[in-house]
């Protein structure tokens, strides 16, 4: 038995699960929010024990690590800290350099730090927190999990953008993708559910969310995904615009005077579900104001819209559909966000059962008995993939 540490680091969260591998049991999980904040939030969960939970001000990358480590240690989680043998980092830019999650060495890093340029936001964090936990667990192997490697190896033809070649050549100019550890484990997880093999399965992934992006598994080969050269790309979000025409982006920064990075902020955190409902990202608070706000109605429609959009696109790139899964915040919760879009799939064979359908982040089949297509809701576990890539590498 090894306990292995599953790290998502974010601008401002360093989420964190300890596991039992190869028993895959979750021993304590947490959350340290408002990082480098006043009122910096440290909460731990652990499995017959009440909710830890210690505010601090502006708790900084290096204490949140230290935070996490000792906290384990006076806890009595673990009697010394070299029983943590692994630690697995998401990464979210792997570029067309990691195909694979990665054994973490001086060139790895050194790798990560230079593929910023694609991920410019995560990178850099994700970086600095191996550096962290090399100094605070010398004895644990690193290894980088990647939200891109899923996507590495897609058809050219749709990784691809139409501009000039040399453009990818020299410059890197392709879609990437992201959220890939989440897609890869409810893909996998769905054909164990199914009991068939994902080789044999035309299968569609939707992680719905603040961040949101869909996936195209043919016979168990990503051939496509919604998100881009960026994660902005793609479908409507909660703050995302999602795929936008570039001469619009071009006229709206000459109009509004600004630039073009600004420009891109709008698009990035200011538009989506906020942006055309002129309330909040969230589609719990349009749900609960679509019948008096006509803005909250029109951005619920616009989503779905979207989202139908890629699914249509993608059943006929593949020639059919066998399984779809909602999976994230709201493929897991949002029931009538899921028969919205379900609603205008059933040309396709996606029938869903009203009755399996009223769950909220439970796995669990919500396709009508007998329909052509399994649909299925099965909550992500990124943290669970994670420790599963430190077992494969670190054997």
């Amino acid at each position: 038995m090894t306990k292995t540490l599953a790290i998502n680091a974010g601008s401002s969260t360093l989420k964190w699960k300890l596991f039992s591998m190869p028993e895959e049991t979750v021993i304590a999980s947490g959350l340290v929010d408002r990082l480098n904040l006043p009122e910096s939030v440290f909460t731990v969960k652990r499995p017959g024990h009440d909710k830890y939970k210690d505010v601090q001000d502006n708790i900084t990358y290096d204490l949140a690590a230290a935070l996490v480590l000792s906290y384990l240690k006076d806890a009595g989680i673990v009697h010394h800290l070299h029983e943590i043998t692994g630690i697995g980092h998401r990464v979210v830019g792997g570029g067309e350099t990691f195909k694979d999650s990665m054994l973490i060495d001086a060139t790895v890093l050194d790798q990560i730090r230079a593929l910023t340029q694609y991920a410019p936001l995560h990178n850099p964090i994700q970086a600095t927190y191996i550096e962290i936990f090399e100094k605070l667990l010398p004895n644990a192997q690193q290894v980088a999990v990647f939200d891109t490697s899923l996507y590495a190896d897609m058809p050219k033809m749709n990784y691809l953008y139409p501009i000039p070649y040399k453009y990818y050549e020299e410059f890197g100019a392709r879609k990437y993708g992201a959220h890939g550890t989440s897609h890869r484990y409810v893909a996998h997880r769905l054909a164990e559910l199914l009991n068939r093999d994902l080789a044999d399965l035309k299968l569609i992934t939707l992680h719905l969310g603040s961040g949101s992006s869909i996936t195209a598994f043919d016979h168990g080969q990503v051939i496509d995904t919604s998100m881009g050269f960026t994660p902005l790309a793609g479908v409507m979000m909660g703050t995302r615009s999602g795929d936008v025409d570039a001469s619009l982006v071009a006229f709206l920064t000459e109009k509004l005077g600004i630039t073009s990075q600004e420009m891109i902020d709008i698009l990035n955190e200011k538009s989506g579900l906020l942006g055309i409902s002129e309330l909040s990202p969230d589609q719990r608070d349009l749900e609960d104001t679509q019948n008096s706000r006509p803005l909250s109605k029109l951005a619920l429609d616009m989503f779905a819209n979207r989202v139908i959009r890629y699914i249509g696109s993608y059943v006929a790139e593949m020639g059919g559909l066998d399984a779809l899964v909602f999976t994230a915040g709201s493929g897991e919760n949002g029931i009538a966000m899921r028969q919205k879009i379900a609603d205008q799939l059933t040309y396709f064979g996606v029938k869903l059962d009203p009755d399996k359908n009223n769950v909220r982040g439970v796995e669990q089949e919500i396709s009508q008995t007998g329909a052509p297509v399994d649909v299925w809701v099965v909550p992500t576990n990124e943290e669970l993939m994670i420790a599963r890539d430190v077992a494969r590498l670190t054997k």
